[in-house]
């Protein structure tokens, strides 16, 4: 049997499973002539998508009253066409900085093609997304003081260890754009942001366009240090030619 790509071969897990109540690690593993590993992390990723439960050695169906409970949060339309946008400029053997977000959480199932990724981030969240990755990349994470607010490790910590590395690329997020300013956000600790931008070469920030002119307070990263900003096409003609006299690379994801 030839090599299904992910996406196939998990729908057809859950197809097997549903016919048959219960599906076996290595049984699959010999029928989609791939490793242990790879069906394992299909099982974890299918189940925290609330398709399946596993157990030892394999997994059942989700039991029927956690299906009639169970309520997901979608990710938005806007977001996800960022999300794929950003993961098409991501090479293979990149070293990239995932900062702690929705959007740029977003983009991880988007890089599940990708080969030699070295990825750091400050969330373990995406951490744990990274993981589900079939060719999973190297991790790296800032460690650091757990902020409850951003659901991420800041401080002097995360810092230090960010100032060890160089990286090709920094995808961040915003909770605003100033069109005079840059990004703005609504967390006062904003010093790991700054490191984040100079350990990159390619500062990408990836923003929904219904956050332009939002008035938030704290500035995040002033203009002069973003090279890429990547929105939606529902952006302002005027928007964008404010944003591109100002020498950055604007790209407007189509959302269908």
């Amino acid at each position: 049997m030839s090599k299904r790509n992910t996406q196939q071969r998990r729908h057809n897990i859950l197809s097997q499973l549903s016919a048959a109540g219960e599906v076996s690690v290595d049984q699959l593993a010999i029928e989609f002539e791939t490793s242990e590993v790879t069906i394992r992390k299909d099982l974890s990723a299918l189940e925290k998508s609330g398709l399946l439960l596993r157990r030892y050695g394999g997994a059942i169906p989700l039991p029927q009253e956690i299906v009639n409970t169970e309520v997901t949060e979608k990710v938005s339309l806007q977001k996800l066409a960022i999300a794929k946008e950003a993961a098409r400029h991501v090479r293979d053997h990149n070293r990239i900085i995932v900062d702690s977000g929705r959007t740029t959480a977003a983009m991880i199932p988007e890089l599940n093609q990708k080969r030699g990724l070295v990825v750091m981030t400050n969330s373990l969240s995406i951490a744990n997304r990274l993981q589900e990755l079939e060719n999973e990349p190297t991790l790296l994470m800032t460690g650091g003081t757990w902020d409850a607010n951003s659901e991420a490790f800041q401080g002097q910590v995360a810092e230090l260890v960010l100032r060890s590395y160089d990286f090709d690329q920094l995808f961040i997020g915003a909770d605003g754009i100033d069109i005079n300013r840059g990004t703005t956000t609504f967390n006062e600790l904003i010093g790991l942001s700054q490191v984040m931008s100079e350990v990159a070469r390619e500062v990408i920030v990836v923003v929904e366009s219904d956050k332009f002119s939002r008035k938030i307070p704290n500035l995040e990263l002033p203009w002069g240090q973003i090279d890429t900003l990547i929105t939606d096409n529902k952006l302002s003609v005027d928007m964008q030619t404010n944003i591109q006299k100002r020498g950055i690379k604007l790209i407007c994801a189509q959302v269908n």
